[in-house]
């Protein structure tokens, strides 16, 4: 694959999960119901189709595609989402599934453990990382080529019943039947909470879904308690979410009575929304991590601190969505989010977007940004100077095209080379850091962390691997000239799969430049 393409599709990528990332709540369906014309019209004509058309047709796909076709009409966040995308989106915002606790990739021919969830059915029942499962109950999941939502639907259940897997332990080189009651999984949007020096603490969110406040109460409990003062919280690459969510997590810096977002619909109708008297972190300095992916509920957040001067931005600007969507379900289980309110931060700036010319135009914007030079130099960025909207402490901010921040970090690779960091980013490192263990293990066996650091640092065996399983699979990039960028990334990846994420993110920020710039 052409490296020049990495971060289009990255964005191609990342964009999907915003324009599906951000909702306000579910309406009353019955308004929907009302008949006229147009719509005995298309029901007509679906009927007459399905009864007399010569050749045998799914309607279903030609409803599936009517409805996109009318959504395009609109904006670009008013979408379709499918039964089979729309349960798996449904799963993460809720936190959590039910099923054995895994994390697998095919790899060959097989389904490969990663690593099991702490505490999980998988964990408690035994399954180690490398296994591979072989048969779940009589179902054989190897050789045959199935598609992820398959082996879930395998894996997957009822709360409480048992599955009977057959292993195979590459280890001990032997086949073991284990039986694993499933349970509910949690599926955190706090990847981590924890402390960067003895008194400023971190807190990384990668999306706002039911049990994020929560989570992210917990996590700042715990950093209070082992003595911060000052508090990091990153939403690089965070598509947005629930917009109660990242509300109540905004009371918890903001005074009372403070505005924290509102929202204007078609009928001018406008829902304010306010902090409380219960703020858990009202005192001590604050810092928004966003770049070109924080999106939605992100940017509520990043507003709501930015216009009551409560904290500083830092990072790069934000993606630019200020619609709020209310879903309506199918009985099919599909659902349609429609656009039914802009959102505005408490200065009363709408820092959505343009959509005009279209949702290509509109994804594109993100990548745009590379050519401009918008993500290496601040002066470079492009966006309305009016209307100017004044802070309460007399700070000038603007609206119409995301959140520019207080303090502009550019992109932390080389300019032309900033596929790298996204290929970082992607499932790539992960494969082949799981491959390099698989095929020893032993290598780390017994390891202290603080040991695993050493010994990581002071090969380029990873590195130089890497570059070759890169070629290997097609991907012609050097990545010398970010060799450092690269065996941090690599560190971090070994890290996740061996100890957990916090110690991820216990490597990865060492050298960050948003960390470093928060620092000085």
């Amino acid at each position: 694959m052409n490296p020049k393409y990495f971060p289009i599709l990255i964005f191609a990528t990342l964009a999907f999960g915003i324009l599906i990332g951000g909702w306000l709540n579910f309406p009353d369906q019955s308004q929907f119901l009302a008949k006229n014309n147009s719509k005995n019209k298309l029901n007509k004509l679906i009927d007459f189709i399905n009864t007399e058309y010569v050749d045998n047709v799914n309607t279903d796909s030609i409803v599936a595609h009517t409805v996109d076709n009318i959504l395009a009409q609109l904006d670009p966040h008013s979408v379709y989402i499918p039964p089979k995308e729309q349960t798996e989106v449904a799963e993460s915002m809720r936190g959590d599934f039910v099923g054995i606790g895994v994390n697998f990739y095919m790899y060959k021919d097989s389904l490969a453990i990663i690593k099991t969830v702490e505490n999980g059915p998988s964990e408690k029942a035994g399954i180690k990382s490398g296994d591979r499962i072989l048969y779940a109950d009589k179902t054989k999941l190897f050789g045959r080529k199935l598609p992820t939502d398959s082996l879930f639907s395998k894996l997957k259940g009822v709360e409480g019943s048992e599955i009977v897997v057959t292993v195979y332990r590459k280890s001990e080189n032997k086949k073991l039947n284990i039986k694993i009651r499933r349970g509910v999984v949690p599926i955190k949007s706090v990847d981590a909470a924890l402390l960067l020096n003895p008194t400023t603490g971190y807190i990384k969110i990668n999306r706002f879904a039911e049990s994020t406040f929560d989570e992210f109460e917990a996590g700042l409990t715990k950093l209070k308690e082992q003595g911060a003062k000052s508090l990091i919280i990153d939403l690089r690459d965070n598509g947005g979410g629930y917009l109660e969510q990242a509300v109540a997590i905004a009371d918890e810096f903001l005074t009372d009575k403070q505005l924290i977002v509102f929202t204007k619909d078609k009928k001018g109708t406008l829902e304010k929304t306010f902090a409380t008297n219960a703020g858990n972190f009202e005192n001590g300095k604050l810092f928004i991590l966003i770049n070109e992916n924080s999106a939605s509920a992100s940017e509520i957040l990043a507003g709501a601190i930015q216009d009551n001067d409560r904290g500083t931005i830092v990072g790069r600007r934000s993606f630019g969505k200020g619609l709020v969507q209310r879903e309506m379900d199918f009985d099919d289980g599909s659902a349609v989010r429609l656009t039914v309110a802009r959102y505005y931060t408490p200065t009363g700036r709408s820092i959505q977007k343009p959509y005009t010319k279209g949702t290509e135009d509109y994804l594109k914007e993100s990548e745009s940004r590379f050519k401009s030079g918008e993500l290496y130099n601040k002066d470079s960025i492009k966006t309305p100077k009016t209307p100017k909207f004044k802070t309460p402490k007399g700070k000038i901010v603007y609206g119409g095209g995301g959140i520019v921040p207080d303090i502009f970090v550019p992109l932390e690779v080389e300019q032309g080379k900033e596929h790298t960091v996204y290929l970082l980013q992607s499932g790539v490192m992960g494969q082949f850091v799981f491959e390099q263990l698989d095929h020893n293990r032993n290598a780390f066996k017994g390891l202290t962390f603080e040991q695993f650091k050493v010994k990581i640092d002071a090969t380029d065996l990873y590195f130089e691997a890497f570059q070759q399983f890169l070629s290997k699979n097609g991907i012609e990039m050097k990545l010398d000239t970010n060799k450092a960028l690269v065996k941090r990334y690599l560190a971090a990846e070994f890290a996740r799969q061996l100890y957990n994420e916090s110690k991820f993110y216990d490597i990865v920020l060492k050298d960050d430049a948003m960390i470093e710039a928060v620092l000085k």
